[in-house]
């Protein structure tokens, strides 16, 4: 059992407006600067601070996150992995997870992948220039902006010039979007993201990843053949190219990103009608908890907490880490 711990009323220099939401690793608080920016925090819980090998880890997640600067990316604004409990803060970005979008209102039209995908993998370019392998492309780990997606979350990733915590043989990710190289324990590099956008893009063409789930998920990820029925044909072939066996197959990101754009670049096709109004939905929440007073009550609108479920799912897939998500109800 453990001690019920109370909401702060503040994390380093952000006042706590209300939990987000709360899992195995921390809980997830919407904070505000001095000046008023919304940011999402993550705060480790006690029984984990307390363990040096995860405090090491959380700054390693701190130090990948904050290498990375894009377009399409959620950036850090502050962190201070050596607090008595370790905290991340990144920029609030009002839009649904891909995963909740799709599961909710169904798969995206053929453009509006084009588009998402473009976005993706100038996110994976400004990742991979950073030195940084993210490991856990996936969609909870993708929100939906209005000006596009962005790839959050980097618990698990590796950074070029920082000492590693995984030994060689240790699986972490997520199936059913890991990489073969990733599912045998074997060391990864950036073509493990791309078999893992390959699996983002099936997913939001479809509805399903491409291997399925349950429990024979790894060995068809690592010996079978992906199912793309449902993908259009105009996009098969880079789906089934990103999703190629030996890391040595999958297509570069530059190759890819002209692949799906084509020779004109799809135009007003975001955001999809329902990620538009699930967007103004999160804007008015937000909005309606400006003007109220300090001090009232700490819960926060459900449709909120989903941005903070999508920031936890990469820490609950570590092999520390074994409590699942408990998601708050109002």
């Amino acid at each position: 059992m453990r001690t019920p711990v109370s909401d702060p009323l503040r994390v380093g220099p952000y006042r706590i407006v209300g939990r987000l939401g709360s899992g195995g690793m921390g809980w997830v608080y919407l904070g505000r600067s001095p000046a008023g920016r919304e940011v999402a925090v993550k705060v480790v819980r006690p029984e984990l601070a307390a363990e040096r090998e995860f405090r090491a880890r959380f700054a390693r997640e701190v130090a990948a996150a904050r290498a990375v600067s894009g377009a399409y990316t959620a950036p850090v604004v502050d962190a201070d992995p050596d607090a008595e409990l370790p905290w991340l803060a990144t920029l609030y970005v009002p839009g649904p997870p891909l995963s909740e979008a799709v599961s909710g209102d169904g798969p995206l039209a053929e453009a509006q992948v084009r588009s998402l995908g473009a976005g993706l993998v100038e996110a994976l370019q400004a990742i991979h220039s950073a030195g940084v392998v993210h490991r856990d492309l996936k969609p909870a780990n993708v929100l939906l902006a209005a000006d596009g997606p962005r790839v959050i979350d980097f618990g698990i990733s590796r950074v070029d010039g920082v000492p590693g915590l995984t030994r060689h043989g240790v699986v972490m990710g997520t199936p059913p979007f890991m990489s073969p190289e990733q599912m045998r324990g074997q060391p990864v590099g950036p073509p493990s993201d791309v078999f893992s956008l390959g699996g983002v893009l099936t997913y939001a063409l479809t509805g399903r990843p491409p291997f399925g789930g349950g429990d024979q998920v790894s060995y068809r990820i690592v010996h079978g053949t992906p199912d793309l029925t449902g993908v259009p044909d105009t996009l098969r072939g880079t789906v089934s190219h990103c999703l190629a066996r030996r890391p040595e197959e999958r297509p570069e990101l530059a190759v890819l990103l002209r692949a799906l754009l084509g020779e004109e670049p799809p135009t007003a096709v975001w955001p999809p009608e329902t990620v538009a109004r699930s967007i103004t939905r999160r804007a008015g929440d937000l909005a309606d908890r400006r003007r109220r007073a300090p001090g009232t009550s700490l819960s926060v609108p459900s449709c909120l907490r989903l941005h903070a479920q999508a920031l936890l799912d990469a820490g609950l897939t570590d092999a520390m880490v074994s409590e699942a998500v408990a998601r708050g109800g109002r």
